[in-house]
């Protein structure tokens, strides 16, 4: 998933055409990395805690519902913490936040606590919400402002490398290391391995913490570039003119942010149970994170496609050709076994690629003066991924592969999305930049 846009006024910079923004770039690169990678190590996580905890697929999903209901309830504090102390110690905050919640884990495995793991993953995910808050006006304005779509596409090739390398981390460590990770099949633990299986997590989080730490400390001493606000008394006289709720682009692009998220979430999440069942691919869990991978690398390839399609063709009817693709090989999980099943589920990644980044542009098309209102009410669609408990839900009354029926249901909806809800109503001038 890439970054979302900042909710907050609109950053500038004085650009010196002399000055080389290449090392602040890639700092702020490894940012984009490194919150893709702690997201994605929760897919080999959430597994893992299900046998720990024996919890149902319910309590399993919530765990993930914790992570990104943060969204919604972090959001709006992140931008009021920018406004106070600014985007470069928001930065240094979030990361701090996020290094806290890692060593909270710690604790969590220590007392084999569920609801310690779901306090710290909510605690980790609201830093990583504080960070793509104040993350992105930097990125926006780190050089020259006709290269600035360069510059976001790359840190959010960098956020789908970490998505792509955290599974094998999360499967070498926590599952390889765990009785219940090289098991094959479901496995019943006795309280000693229960207590052994949950202390393999305090390695991996010890790792984390430590390199979030560092880049809190390398961004506090780095002499990232000044940034300032725009003049925001003209803009809030313009917006009363105007209503967000007349541009159906944006009234549907919320949904359509919401409702993706449950389809990306429930896939990554319940991936490994899936695919580890005797009848598709009968792998223990470890091996299974290991195609999560190929999951996550769809991803990344599928948005360097994506972006290359859209040079020449609308992004709506490119939008609405990878919903197809994932809506059919949706049905091909749920109504296939095997080998089939397994890789129809993987190749659901690279038909997501493109989806969240699309939906997020198409949302703010045209909305001129009320840009940075639309922007915030589609990051905070991104706590949709919380609702994977509803699919959670499903796989126990209904098993586990008829549960991938609300993905594919998803998928529809953005079809809709792309092919009606997307088209722009009183359309505005865009907001210059100053």
């Amino acid at each position: 998933m890439a970054g979302p846009i900042s909710s907050g006024a609109a950053p500038v910079a004085t650009h010196n055409p002399g000055t080389r923004y290449g090392p602040a770039l890639a700092l702020l690169a490894s940012l984009f990395f490194m919150w893709g990678f702690i997201t994605v190590i929760n897919n080999t996580l959430l597994p893992h805690l299900r046998s720990v905890f024996a919890l149902s697929y319910l309590q399993t999903t919530l765990l993930e519902f914790a992570w990104f209901i943060a969204y919604g309830v972090a959001a709006y504090p992140s931008a009021k913490i920018i406004e106070r102390i600014g985007y470069k110690k928001s930065l240094v905050v979030g990361l701090l936040v996020m290094a806290a919640g890692a060593l909270g884990m710690t604790l969590a495995a220590t007392l084999v606590s569920y609801w310690v793991t779901i306090t710290m993953l909510f605690v980790i995910a609201a830093g990583v919400t504080l960070l793509q808050v104040a993350a992105n006006p930097y990125v926006a304005v780190v050089g020259k402002a006709e290269t600035a779509s360069s510059r976001l596409n790359l840190v959010q090739a960098m956020n789908s490398m970490g998505t792509m390398l955290a599974p094998p981390f999360g499967a070498y460590l926590i599952l390889g290391r765990s009785k219940s990770g090289t098991a094959q099949g479901e496995v019943v633990l006795t309280q000693a391995e229960r207590l052994a299986d949950a202390q393999s997590v305090i390695l991996p989080y010890v790792l984390v913490a430590i390199v979030l730490a560092v880049l809190a400390i390398v961004i506090a001493r780095f002499p990232l570039p000044a940034m300032g606000n725009a003049t925001t008394r003209h803009n809030k006289e313009e917006r009363k003119k105007h209503s967000l709720w007349k541009h159906r682009n944006l009234v549907f692009g919320i949904p359509a942010i919401f409702i993706y998220l449950i389809a990306e979430i429930g896939v990554a999440n319940l991936f490994v149970n899936f695919v580890s069942q005797p009848t598709i691919a009968n792998l223990t869990p470890a091996q299974a994170g290991n195609y999560l991978t190929l999951l996550w690398g769809g991803m990344m390839v599928g948005r360097f496609a994506g972006s290359a399609m859209m040079q020449k063709f609308d992004a709506g009817h490119v939008l609405a050709a990878f919903s197809i693709g994932a809506f059919i090989v949706m049905l091909v999980t749920v109504f296939t076994t095997g080998p089939v099943a397994m890789w129809s589920l993987i190749l659901v990644g690279l038909f997501h690629s493109i989806m969240f980044p699309t939906i997020f542009t198409l949302g703010i098309k045209g909305l001129g003066p009320l840009t940075e209102e639309g922007s915030g009410l589609l990051v905070m669609a991104i706590a949709g991924g919380a609702l994977v408990v509803v699919q959670g839900w499903m796989a126990d009354h209904y098993g586990l592969q008829t549960s991938f029926l609300l993905t594919a249901a998803c998928e529809l909806y953005v079809l809709f999305y792309a092919l009606w809800g997307s088209k722009t109503t009183q359309a505005l001038p865009e907001p210059e930049l100053h």
